[in-house]
């Protein structure tokens, strides 16, 4: 019989650590990985071709949105979080060993505690547990869930193992619920189960009406009986929402959950939550045993030189932003990022990750809109102050460091973004559909896509559309690469000067509505971009005529 979708069947791998031996829980997990495995398998896969730069827009709007999902890159605190989340789930299942009856010794107390109805984790002492726990604390949009996600896909979800015909999963992940109880909380722990291995926990529990500590026993004999690796508690911050638990019965009750359960506990949450684990930590509770990640957002960083070579060492934050830039699908888009852009994205996201993404995104799509076709800081400055209006208190708050508003506004989130790039999509569409009326090449789109790229390399002749429709009646079965390189060519014959205009060279007029599509370099097109601080920023010698320095050289 086939074994579902989301099961893979064992595979043993020896592992050099001595108490890893001998195990096959942990010797059917992947192999560990080292750091350069470990950011291949990070890293987002996004799909990026330089020629789809010069794609329709509706196109170009559904490349750039994929980045959202798709784009993710590796920082040391991903690594981080990862290698302790590897050595909890190794070093958890130590103690629950199939092939020396260690598994079933611990169903056999977790069986008995439910029977006597004895929850207390002292009850059996002589059960030496290898189980810890972890808590991950950052505000919202740091990358904490994507993070673990994306770790834990790097596990099979459900593991079948013929030779003992049992079942393990390498990890749980649940959310807390939106009531914020504890007795919710433990339904939704059989729910995910139910829905990893098509069981029926959830409805055979409910009907009891089991109490959160008869919940925490039976939560601990299915842990057991299938081999959870590790238990991720997303969204923590909710519990206790409605003001009827103390800090102190969450706090034992996340101490219980190690204990009782005897598997590895990792707590997700904004730091709403952070006073729990204060206090925990002042305690010198067991559930704190492998420490606490504070996920603070990217910092910029100073430049630093390497000792040797003495070149520039590029900081996370430049090595981010280098990599996110290289993803724009924009006709002009300036290929290096400039010092004034990326420390306008820093100060308008504040190092936020999520925020950092779709500040690029909005960014790209308003381009796409406007016409403007590249990444201004200004452009930048107009996603921020019209599209990000939501979490305008969070970012304000990060910049005054303020703690107590940081945990005050850290669940702040940008919940109509997918509204926005619709809208935005949709005002791509009516932009694009009136350029087809002007320039359509009979609904050729191999025609259209040429005459936008070759509008892109700078070539603004009134030739332009009958070139395309020549070459494309004569060479229709070349590539673009070819048809492109015909009709600069062509271009370049059209434009060469006659005697008479050698002679008196006309001048090329631009509507001023027209400037933002000049090169970034254009004092047009700077002057549309930043009209009322234009002349403040001229630079004498470079932009003005230094007519005093002129006067000073002739006497």
């Amino acid at each position: 019989m086939p074994l579902p979708n989301n099961y893979v069947s064992a595979v043993y791998r020896p592992l050099k650590p001595e108490r890893y031996q001998g195990n096959p829980l942990i010797e059917a997990l992947p192999p560990i990985m080292d750091r350069k495995t470990l950011r291949n398998s990070l890293t987002g896969k996004v799909r990026f071709d330089q020629e789809n730069r010069f794609a329709e827009p509706q196109e170009r709007a559904h490349n750039i949105a994929s980045l959202l999902d798709d784009f993710f890159q590796p920082l040391s605190m991903h690594l981080q979080l990862e290698e302790k989340l590897s050595i909890m789930i190794r070093a958890g299942y130590v103690g629950r060993n199939p092939a020396d009856g260690s598994l079933n010794k611990k169903m056999q107390e977790g069986y008995q505690r439910i029977m006597e109805g004895a929850t207390s984790d002292f009850r059996f002492s002589q059960s030496n547990s290898t189980a810890k726990c972890l808590s991950l604390i950052g505000c919202s949009g740091s990358g904490k869930s994507t993070t673990v996600n994306r770790i834990l896909a790097t596990y099979p979800e459900v593991i079948f193992h013929p030779d003992y015909n049992f079942i393990q999963l390498p990890y749980l992940r649940i959310e807390c619920p939106s009531d914020g109880s504890l007795k919710s909380l433990c339904l939704n722990f059989f729910r995910e189960v139910d829905r990893t291995l098509q069981t029926g926990y959830e409805k055979k529990y409910v009907r009891k009406r089991h109490g959160p500590e008869v919940l925490l026993a039976l939560m601990g004999q299915v842990a057991t009986q299938k081999a959870i690796g590790v238990l991720v508690i997303d969204e923590i911050q909710r519990l206790g929402l409605k003001g009827t638990l103390s800090k102190e019965a969450m706090l034992e009750f996340f101490v219980a959950l190690v204990n009782v359960i005897g598997v590895p506990v990792v707590l997700v949450g904004t730091p709403k939550a952070r006073p729990i684990f204060e206090m925990e930590l002042q305690a010198g509770r067991r559930s704190a045993g492998f420490g606490s990640l504070f996920w603070e957002p990217m910092q910029r960083g100073t430049r630093r030189y390497h000792p040797k070579t003495g070149e520039p060492k590029l900081s996370e934050w430049e090595a981010f932003t280098n990599k996110l830039w290289k993803y724009q699908w924009l006709e002009r888009r300036d290929e290096t990022l400039s010092d004034e852009v990326r420390d306008c994205w820093y100060d308008l996201s504040q190092g936020v990750l999520d925020i950092v993404v779709k500040i690029f995104v909005l960014a790209q799509m308003r381009a796409i809109a406007t016409g403007l076709e590249r990444i201004t800081a200004d452009l930048l400055r107009k996603v921020y102050e019209q599209e990000l209006i939501p979490v305008h208190p969070m970012l304000e708050a990060l910049r005054r460091n303020d703690a107590d508003l940081i945990v005050k506004y850290s669940d702040l989130h940008l919940p109509s973004i997918d509204k926005r790039l619709l809208e935005l999509r949709n005002l791509i569409a009516q932009e694009q559909e009136e350029k087809k009326k002007e320039v359509s090449f009979g609904n050729n789109e191999k025609a259209l896509r040429l005459y936008n790229m070759l509008q892109a390399m700078g070539c603004e002749s009134d030739l332009l559309p009958a070139l395309v429709e020549k070459v494309f009646s004569e060479h229709s079965e070349l590539e673009l690469p070819e048809l492109t390189r015909i009709v600069l060519e062509w271009y370049k014959t059209e434009q060469e000067p006659t005697a008479v205009q050698k002679s008196k060279p006309k001048a090329k007029t631009i509507k001023s509505k027209e400037w933002h599509t000049l090169p970034s370099d254009d004092l047009r097109f700077k002057y549309s971009q930043r009209k009322s601080q234009f002349y403040g920023e001229l630079a004498v010698g470079r932009d003005i005529f230094d007519m005093e320095a002129r006067l000073k050289q002739v006497g």
